[in-house]
């Protein structure tokens, strides 16, 4: 039973980078999940949620330090690779 949970939004410049970023952390749901921690990820228009539940508060800790640097991660690259499209 998982007793602890957050949900967190993040809303981009347009639906392409949403769409870019949520299909490349998406790709993690279920692979970085275990007993402690479940996570799901969607996108409504320009908006991003990422939904984490988990056992404990660590858990809880613990999935939100690795999707949010995940995002991070997703986020660089899709402004990169826009920059690199626009030279």
């Amino acid at each position: 039973m998982f007793f602890h949970d957050a949900t967190l939004e993040f809303v981009y410049d347009d639906e392409t980078t949403a769409r870019v970023v949520a299909d490349s952390v998406a790709r993690e749901v279920g692979e970085i999940d275990d007993e402690r921690s479940r996570t799901t990820i969607e996108r409504d228009g320009k908006t991003v949620t990422l939904a984490i539940d988990a056992r404990d508060v660590t858990a809880l800790r613990a999935a939100l330090n690795t999707w949010v640097t995940l995002l991070d991660v997703a986020e660089g690259s899709e402004s990169l690779g826009r920059e690199y499209a626009g030279s």
